[in-house]
């Protein structure tokens, strides 16, 4: 029976610490190609690179660094280097949650986003900063991957994964979920280099959690892997219904 085809990518970039355990649990599943940036690109949401040139850097065989964004290693990777055969593309393992919120501004749910946009199915993985094993997150991963090339997805759908510190040697389980909350500091701080030129950085103390029943943030929260679908239709249905009684 014919392998399937699987690419991995990222947004922590060619270095990034949960890149290698990704690929070797993908191997177990398929045929692996990874197209990652050549350096961190965390935040960088959905962008493309449009107005300069893509730099492409084989690594190793099967690993391609690109100097673009998350989603232009997934572009790249689903339509140059695999010419549109592939199965599913797998994004992470990010150093850092991606729960409510923060999928607006994430590279690896983005990379994910646009493969779907392509047409192919795909997974963004996500796990506790302060976890540096990534081998639990990586054999849940080769679980899922398995799961979702044997059930498929929904068209326009993507799979949103949050591992939590693991219990000893597992985690307590898994939760599907809805989206949560994180709330972040809306501080920006006005500094000096040591040329005495001003500079300002965004950001500051850690998110404050909203515990919700039923959301990510509340899984992860309590321990369980979070399992969130994710689709590419943002519409508002509601308000969608609303609009057509105004005076428009």
């Amino acid at each position: 029976m014919k392998k399937p085809s699987i690419l991995v990518t990222n947004d922590d970039g060619i270095h990034g610490p949960g890149l290698r355990p990704l690929i070797a649990a993908m191997r177990r599943v398929g045929k692996v190609i990874a197209v990652v940036p050549d350096q961190e690109r965390s935040a960088d949401s959905h962008s493309l690179t449009l107005h300069k040139p893509i730099r492409v850097y084989h690594m190793t065989p099967g690993l391609t660094a690109v100097s673009g964004s998350p989603a232009d290693c997934a572009r790249f990777g689903v339509v140059w280097m695999l010419k549109g055969k592939v199965d599913l593309l797998v994004s992470g393992i990010n150093r850092g949650y991606n729960l409510g919120e923060d999928i607006i501004y994430s590279g690896t749910v983005a990379a994910a986003r646009e493969a779907r946009i392509l047409g192919v199915p795909a997974i963004a993985f996500s796990q506790d900063q302060d976890v540096d094993s990534f081998a639990l997150a990586a054999d849940f991963a080769c679980a899922m991957a398995r799961q979702t090339l044997r059930r498929g997805l929904p068209t326009g759908v993507i799979l949103n994964v949050n591992f939590p510190p693991p219990r000893g040697r597992s985690f307590r389980g898994a939760r599907a979920a809805r989206l949560g909350r994180r709330i972040y500091s809306n501080a920006i701080s006005r500094r000096s280099d040591p040329r005495g030129r001003t500079y300002y950085w965004l950001g500051g103390a850690k998110a404050r959690w909203v515990k919700k029943p039923g959301t990510d943030v509340t899984a992860v929260a309590d321990g369980f892997v979070s399992v969130t679908p994710l689709h590419l239709d943002q519409t508002d249905d509601p308000m969608l219904d609303l609009l057509k009684k105004w005076d428009l």
